[in-house]
């Protein structure tokens, strides 16, 4: 990854609100309007679109499909013009608003492994994120996906879970995968809390867990209304605590 590029990967158990706080961060990020953000939705059900109110016109993976069944039709070209090919589709699958760019990865559909495909495919988004000053991945439960499909190294990987022992359980899982099979390459590991109610619930986690908590967001309406109603996270209010909180998160591990 190039140096001045930065990059954050997001991963938790379903339903903990990850999706939202992915979305608060690309706010947060994308106040910086001399920043080029570029955010990844890696989560199968593309929740990241919506929650920022973008639209995708096709994932990655469309692209993936669509090559795999040209291939499978014998209607295959060399490298050089698969490459051009690939890079001009991930190109137009990029849907901006602003200083904000959104690539979707999508659900694969194609059974079979498509090794060369999926590496292709891996290359060049690794050599489009290097246009961008910041990447932000929203990705699934595990970590794997993320190496496999995305890219291998993030700087920073963010565990994000709600108070209850199974969220907690699954970021630890997820810590334990990182660390002792390296399925991904990071250079800081935290865990965000979210949907918290007073702040003894935190001390109580932080008791039980190794990870370190990076901070915490509080059960907010305002946020269940946001994810409800479908609103883009960019027009969260800045004054709103959980924007206070991501900000202050970003500030700490000094992304910007």
């Amino acid at each position: 990854m190039d140096k001045k590029t930065r990059t954050i990967a997001l991963c938790g158990k379903g339903g903990v609100g990850k999706t939202s706080v992915s979305a608060l961060i690309v706010k947060s990020l994308a106040k910086r309007k001399d920043l080029k953000v570029l955010a990844i939705d890696a989560d199968p059900a593309v929740g990241l679109c919506t929650a920022l109110g973008i639209p995708i016109k096709k994932t990655v993976d469309d692209i993936r499909n669509d090559l795999i069944k040209s291939i499978k039709k014998g209607e295959g070209q060399d490298k050089a013009a698969t490459l051009k090919m690939l890079d001009y589709e991930l190109f137009d699958a990029l849907t901006e608003y602003n200083n904000v760019a959104l690539l979707a990865i999508g659900r694969p559909e194609s059974e079979g492994c498509f090794c060369k495909v999926n590496s292709l495919l891996k290359d060049i988004i690794h050599d489009l994120a290097k246009n961008f000053d910041v990447v932000l991945i929203d990705g699934e439960a595990g970590v794997e996906q993320i190496n496999r499909r995305v890219m291998k190294t993030v700087d920073h990987l963010m565990m994000i879970s709600d108070t209850s022992a199974k969220g907690v359980n699954v970021a630890n899982t997820i810590k334990h995968l990182a660390q002792d099979n390296q399925a991904v390459n990071y250079k800081s590991m935290g865990m965000i809390l979210n949907r918290v109610r007073n702040e003894s619930e935190v001390q109580n986690i932080r008791k039980n867990v190794s990870i370190n908590i990076l901070g915490w967001l509080p059960e907010d309406d305002l946020i269940r209304e946001f994810d409800f109603n479908g609103r883009s996270f960019l027009d969260f209010p800045e004054e709103a605590g959980a924007c206070k909180t991501v900000n202050q998160i970003i500030q700490d591990l000094q992304i910007l």
